[in-house]
This record gives structure tokens, sequence and C-alpha cells, in this order.
């Protein structure tokens, strides 16, 4: 099973701590749609022997597209691809966005699972994030949205500037209230030439607090646990049957395509990645030319992929698959790496599985970096 993954490069306005690609403007909406159905079509032999098991709308901010927009483009995957019975069907959506009216066109649209970018529940902290929706439209948000989709899922950002613990606890709180079947959360970061960077440089914002993020971090684990989520990846926590099939598959290393300006593909081999330039992107599609790079992962590039991901997942590390697909000279480097953090009480094997213990999972990106393989090739 494969995945599509649908980038929509155009937002309304920017988030202060967003470096992802995106316009502001929509003028060439049009010419963009035309271009991402080109694309899906020109690429269609890379599966063709894969069965499309989701489509993912990302962004940017793919609902500010109008429905008739995103039927177009889920009509062509389903023309010139092999699709199950009932894929998982994604859209994220901001609060903004989500009127009665549109919630009620996308349930009856072929979308069966809503993203939405709550983020927090407090004006102040939409501000300071620079976000288009407000604390009124988060809630309002999700009232209609719980009575027409089932499969919801929400972001949510913590460590947030001056956010004390009770207040991260009634954001944690008020999204429990909605019933939602799928949560994730990110700790908020300072990307370069970011509207946020620029001002923590000048002393507007304060600066991040790592260790409140941590604690930010622990307090949410727990809560979601108790209330019968299952953290499934470092920031994905999901009721049973519930987890994203979209990001698994990700983390498990399976295929999927990536169409639109700066959306990245993988085959298991090869990772490719579009321009992240729209004009040239579109340009590019109406001479029928895919505007992409692409390179050849070599052994530790697929080694230290699979030790980034799985050491994110409920999955861990299969030390057995790590010997069998890269054979006793990688395994012997894991086991050397990770004996600090097993004695740190950071990571344990259990059935010859490598995870995080409950304490090393904030410290996951960092502890994986620690297992690379960077000069074996």
């Amino acid at each position: 099973m494969s995945g599509i993954y649908i980038h929509i490069p155009f937002c309304k306005q920017a988030c202060h701590y967003c470096d992802f690609h995106f316009s502001t403007s929509l003028k060439k909406k049009d010419e963009m749609i035309t271009a991402l159905a080109n694309e899906i079509q020109l690429r269609k032999s890379e599966f063709s022997d894969d069965v499309v098991e989701t489509i993912y709308f990302g962004g940017g901010t793919p609902s500010i597209l109008q429905i008739s927009d995103l039927q177009f483009l889920i009509d062509e995957v389903f023309k010139h691809y092999k699709v199950v019975e009932n894929p998982e069907i994604t859209i994220e959506a901001n609060p903004d966005d989500l009127s009665k009216e549109r919630i009620i066109e996308f349930a009856n649209s072929r979308i069966n699972r809503l993203s939405i970018g709550i983020q927090s529940f407090f004006e102040e902290d939409l501000k300071l994030m620079n976000r288009a929706h407000n604390a009124i439209e988060s809630k309002e948000c999700l009232e209609f949205a719980t009575k027409y989709f089932d499969n919801i899922s929400i972001d949510m950002i913590y460590g947030m500037p001056n956010m004390s613990k009770e207040k991260w606890l009634q954001n944690i709180e008020t999204a429990l209230s909605f019933n939602i079947p799928h949560i994730s959360s990110y700790a908020l970061t300072v990307e370069p030439k970011t509207a946020l960077h620029k001002f923590i440089k000048q002393g507007i914002i304060p600066q991040l607090d790592d260790e409140l993020a941590q604690e930010h971090f622990h307090l949410l684990v727990d809560k979601l646990e108790e209330n019968g989520f299952i953290h499934y990846e470092l920031s994905n926590f999901g009721k049973e049957n519930y987890f994203s099939k979209n990001n698994s598959s990700y983390w498990l290393g399976k295929k999927y395509i990536g169409i639109g300006p700066s959306a990245h593909s993988y085959d298991g081999v090869t990772r490719s990645w579009n321009i992240s330039n729209n004009s040239i992107y579109i340009n590019s599609l109406k001479e029928n030319k895919l505007p992409s790079e692409t390179e050849m992962l070599s052994k530790t590039d697929r080694y230290n992929e699979y030790v980034m991901t799985g050491l994110r997942t409920v999955w861990g590390i299969s030390l057995d698959r790590v010997e069998k697909e890269f054979g006793k000279t990688y395994l012997d480097y894991l086991n050397q790496q990770a004996e600090k953090y097993i004695e740190d009480h950071l990571l344990f094997v259990d059935e010859n599985i490598l995870r995080t213990t409950k304490s090393g999972k904030f410290l996951s990106d960092g502890i994986a970096s620690d297992l690379f393989l960077l000069n074996l090739e």
C-alpha cells in the first residue's frame, strides 16, 4: 500500500513560526490546480504496481480551495491510479475556513478525515503566532465538525512563550472535551528567516524555554494516555483504530508520491523533491516536465532514516531487521551507541526491539542522531 501527498501552496497569511512553502496570493490558483492534475497524471507509472491507500492534502492551507478544486484532484487520482475501496482522504484545514456549510461540503465529498490546525484555544497565543483564526472559531469549528466527521485530528503547539503548565493543561482539557480521536502536538520551534526568529532576536518575544517545553510534553503524554490515547509517534496520539494511515506510512518506510511545489517523494531506494517555486513549477508542468531533483539513498542513508523514524514510534527499531537489511557491522554499531542510553534508562530493548523509555521520548531525535552512522560508505 502506498500514499499520495498533494501540497497546496496557498495561505491567507503567514504564521510567524512557519517555514513551509506557500504564497499568500491566489492569482495563480487555477494554473496551480491544472499543474497539480498534470503531475498526478505524469507520475502514474511510478505506482503502476502499487495500490493507493491514502490521499493527503497538506500545505499551505488546502481548505482555502473550493470543494470543486479538491474533488477534481481526487478524481484525477482515482482516474490514473489503483485506489483501495475506502482510502483515507485527509484535508488539512484552518478553523476560519470551517463554517458549517463548508464542513457539510467536505462531508458530502470523498474526504473522510479532517486535520484541523487549532494550535491553541487562547486568543493571545493565536495572535502571537499570527494565526488567521480566533479562539471562538477554534471551538465553533469543532462543535460542527464532530457532528459530520468521525475521523478528526487537531494540531496543538506547546512550549509557547509565557505559557504556564496550568494554561497548557487547559488547552489539553478543552481538546479532550470535544472527544477528538487524534491529536498531533508539536513544540514551538524557531526556524531561520521566520518572523518568530526575527522577533526573538529583537527581544519582542522572549527566548523559548526548552525545559518548559519538556514539562509541557510530559504533561501532554500523561493526560492523553489517561484518556485512552496511544502515543504511537513522538508528536502523534490516537485512539485505537484512529492512527493516521498517511503519516504512519512515512514512519514505516512505505512508498509515497509528493505532488506539488516543494513536495517530497520516496520509493525505498530514492528520494526526490519538487522545486519550491510556484511559477517555475507551473511553467514546467505546462511543458510536461517534472521540476524535481532525485538522490539515490545509500545503505547508510537508509539505515539512518530507519533509526530516526523507528525511534520516534511505538514500533521502535527492530534489531533483527537491522542485521538482515544492513548487516552485522551496522547492528554492532547500533548496539554500541545505544548502550549508554540504555544505562541512563532512556532506551530499552524488549523482544529484540529497541525503543525509547517514557523519559527518553522527548529526546528521541537527539538520541537518534547519536545512533546515526556517518562514514561507513
